[in-house]
């Protein structure tokens, strides 16, 4: 810290030293920690090695297994299939999100109303029933078909079971459960704001759909960045739902694995650790997200893991 002489006193003593006022960084506040806080990590302490423990001297978890069947083709297949069912559900949901948002913003009633019966039917029912009803389409539509409604023509004619595929139900299922939460998330976004920037983009002669790309959605995005990566993460998990359509992904293919070893544990510790890594993932690529949406702002950015070894380095220099 920076010091500063004093001016001289009348005396004509020497000038002392003056130290700066300490700034907002530099001020720290000591906390004593309570006993009790000592008792609860004793005691969550003892009970995490007790089941570490526990677990690792268990023979039924054969582990040997484990590392077998953790690069087998049939579940990285599964794994790949997961891949490709979030990649594609969650960019559907988030384009129905934002559409959905813009819709439920509009001043016509009919557009807003329809947006918010749509984002109500899909976040009031549960995603299990919404994946069982898209697979199960054909008893209620045994044909699609192509025309003009009310009794017009009708051009071309497809099986449901032929369209509505596995993959096809799931992804519709997955898709449209997502955008209705995304929506929700991106009019959170839309409304945090400031309501005079609008006004004044409008002042200045740009136009509603100009307004809404250029000024509200890229300040929108320091707010909607945060929730849709958890919903990324979220997306993965729920993916695990289609197994129930016979759908090849991860957990169906462990599955297919333990019904026929009837080593069941081991298989779904294989599915969990690779969810694990997944997970992994994508969490750190939503923090360097994240910090990359809020430059600018007033809060601290933390720290990145090359920032703190790079301090470590320094002060470990330093002394």
């Amino acid at each position: 810290m920076s010091q500063a002489t004093s001016p001289s006193s009348p005396s004509g003593a020497p000038p002392r030293p003056v130290r700066d006022q300490p700034s907002a960084t530099e001020i720290r506040v000591a906390h004593r920690l309570h006993a009790g806080w000592w008792v609860a990590t004793a005691l969550v302490a003892v009970l995490a090695a007790a089941l570490l423990r526990s677990l690792l001297t268990n023979p039924n978890l054969q582990l040997d297994v484990v590392r077998e069947y953790f690069f087998s083709a049939e579940i990285l297949r599964g794994l790949a299939r997961t891949l490709e069912l979030t990649a594609i559900a969650m960019l559907a949901g988030i384009a129905i999100g934002v559409l959905t948002a813009v819709m439920r913003l509009s001043p016509v009633k009919l557009l807003s109303g329809i947006a918010g019966a749509y984002v109500w039917f899909f976040r009031g029912t549960p995603l299990l029933v919404q994946i069982i009803f898209w697979y199960n389409l054909s008893a209620l539509f045994p044909e699609l078909t192509l025309g003009i409604p009310f009794g017009g023509p009708t051009f071309q004619a497809w099986d449901t079971n032929v369209v509505v595929t596995p993959l096809m139900a799931s992804l519709l299922a997955l898709a449209l459960n997502e955008g209705a939460y995304m929506a929700e998330i991106v009019r959170g976004g839309i409304l945090s704001v400031d309501q005079g920037q609008q006004e004044a983009a409008r002042a200045l002669g740009m136009r509603g759909r100009r307004v809404m790309r250029r000024i509200i959605l890229p300040q929108a995005m320091r707010v909607v960045v945060p929730p849709t990566g958890n919903q990324v993460i979220s997306m993965l998990k729920s993916s695990a739902l289609v197994s129930v359509t016979s759908m090849p992904e991860l957990l169906y293919s462990a599955q297919l694995v333990y019904q026929r070893t009837f080593q069941t544990i081991p298989l779904l510790i294989v599915a969990s650790l690779w969810y694990l890594v997944v997970t992994t993932l994508l969490s750190i690529g939503q923090f360097y997200v994240e910090r990359r949406y809020a430059r600018g702002s007033r809060n601290t950015l933390p720290p990145t893991p090359w920032q703190r070894l790079r301090a470590l380095r320094v002060r470990g220099a330093a002394a």
